[in-house]
């Protein structure tokens, strides 16, 4: 930042929270009321939703979700509020995670003023779609969606009821992870990578999982979106950095729900990283970038290591600038053990 110090300056009103930077940082005033809105988008990062489990009779495990439609007003810029349908009362919706191979109910209640439905992006029967005529749900009924766990990789789930367009762009869409099971793989580098994959093996505990839903909210319904996010909140992760071991590797679930806007994107400062696209591949589909596109849907795995860096904020944001400026950027604050 050298030729831009403004700390001769007796006031810098647009310095916050980063000092010494001639433009300022472009960011929101105040902070978002996490506790009102009943979800924090730091807590999202690492809060998986794995239901209750049981043992079926043929030995396969039974894995049981509740998911509720909910109308519910949340704040996703300071003073910013939004009239959403969510599922489970945040936006997106529970970051569902289940293992390859188990059979899946998801037990889904509709609380809210309009048809909803869940669509999960898998492989399962008509009947289990959660489309138009398979699996819609109006005010006041239930259904339970039942389906096995596959392919395994980072997916996702939305409402499909008419028009599409404004049931995803309320809110009504969430994280859907399929764990490899490691001993479907032949190989044993696969079979290590799968359990690496696994939530809650010893090889996952030295990964620093993080689950990222890009989206964006039309505030004044035009046609066009106002403000930019990962996980609904414009700004959070520059407010709150999100704090990085550097002696771990970390692994981002993204995937984009963006709607009104044909791309979004991922850029990562300083660093790159590998990519599995739709996570359903053990092996990188491309390797070492710093930036992938993703249309609205499109999901995947990002990889990458601290480990030779320096102490130090590392950015991350849509490399569309508009989107940056409107919300969708955030820092890793990357540090050694103990610091």
């Amino acid at each position: 930042m050298a030729g831009h110090d403004m700390s001769a300056m007796s006031a810098d009103p647009y310095a916050a929270p980063m000092s010494g930077m001639a433009h300022g940082n472009m960011t929101t005033l105040g902070r978002v009321d996490h506790d009102a809105n009943g979800f924090d988008p730091s807590t999202m990062l690492t809060d998986w939703d794995t239901g209750t489990t049981e043992l079926l009779p043929d030995g396969r495990t039974l894995r049981t979700f509740e998911v509720t439609a909910i109308d519910r007003e949340i704040e996703i810029a300071p003073g910013v509020l939004f009239p959403a349908w969510t599922f489970n009362g945040r936006v997106p919706g529970p970051a569902l995670r289940a293992k390859e191979g188990e059979r899946l109910k998801i037990i889904f209640r509709n609380h809210g003023s309009h048809p909803h439905s869940m669509h999960f992006h898998g492989i399962h029967s008509a009947r289990m779609d959660g489309v138009p005529g398979a699996g819609l749900i109006g005010p006041g009924e239930e259904f339970i969606y039942e389906f096995d766990a596959k392919p395994f990789g980072c997916h996702l789930y939305h409402c499909h009821a008419l028009p599409l367009k404004r049931h995803m762009h309320k809110g009504m869409y969430g994280l859907f992870v399929i764990d490899p099971d490691p001993t479907r793989q032949s190989d044993p580098a696969l079979s290590a990578v799968a359990a690496s994959r696994m939530l809650g093996s010893p090889e996952n505990g030295n990964w620093q999982e993080l689950a990222m839903v890009m989206n964006a909210f039309d505030t004044n319904f035009d046609g066009g979106n106002e403000v930019y996010a990962v996980n609904t909140v414009g700004q959070a992760y520059m407010n709150v950095p999100i704090r990085i071991d550097k002696t771990r590797p970390v692994r981002v679930y993204l995937v984009n729900v963006t709607e009104f806007d044909p791309i979004n994107s991922f850029h990562l400062h300083a660093n790159f990283f590998d990519y599995f696209d739709t996570g359903t591949t053990l092996t990188p589909t491309l390797r070492t970038v710093d930036l992938i596109m993703q249309c609205q849907a499109q999901r995947g795995i990002l990889e990458f290591s601290f480990a030779d860096h320096e102490d130090g904020m590392y950015m991350f944001h849509a490399h569309q600038s508009e989107f940056t400026e409107l919300g969708w950027v955030g820092m890793f604050d990357v540090r050694g053990p103990g610091a």
